[in-house]
């Protein structure tokens, strides 16, 4: 069986691996095949800060079994731009072979507790406009679409999203 547990510095190597499958899975259609098929680990891995105690960072925390990651979840205080007190879920990402055992469930439990712990009121995450799979598994969650829309640029590509807010408990 797998547990959750915080990122270490060792992680990094593979929680790359398990960011780029899903992304080469979950976005086919709503991103250029060329780029998807380009994605790398090894480009990925050098962007992490795994094993930082500071609470104004964010923090990565990791599903397990036997040394395997089989996804993550990144949480902190919101980015600059949201409003001061809320917490976001920056990243949720299961890798794709481990899809519909239940670690994306686990995974955004504990990070809604991670967020709730750290006294947020209310998260917020952004969504891929048009990744329809997982606008349901938020929703299903409590997460509502607020219609606030943005255009960044992740990992070289242009992305159009649109927001997620939730109460914490």
């Amino acid at each position: 069986m797998w547990s959750v547990r915080p990122a270490r510095p060792q992680d990094a190597a593979a929680v790359a691996g398990v960011h780029v499958r899903s992304w080469q899975m979950g976005y086919r259609g709503l991103l250029p095949a060329d780029y998807l098929d380009g994605l790398r680990p090894e480009d990925r891995m050098s962007r992490y800060t795994f094993g930082q105690s500071d609470p104004d960072l964010a923090s990565t925390i990791v599903a397990a079994e036997d040394g395997a990651i089989l996804g993550f979840a990144t949480t902190g205080p919101s980015s600059a731009d949201e409003a001061e007190g809320r917490g976001e879920l920056f990243a949720l990402y299961v890798d794709p072979d481990a899809w519909g055992r239940g670690v994306g469930r686990r995974l955004m439990a504990e990070a809604r507790a991670r967020l709730a712990g750290q006294r947020f009121t209310e998260a917020v995450l952004w969504v891929l406009v048009g990744n329809v799979r997982a606008e349901r598994f938020y929703v299903a969650d409590g997460w509502v679409s607020d219609d606030q829309q943005r255009r960044q640029e992740i990992w070289g590509v242009a992305v159009d999203e649109t927001r997620y807010r939730r109460r914490l408990p």
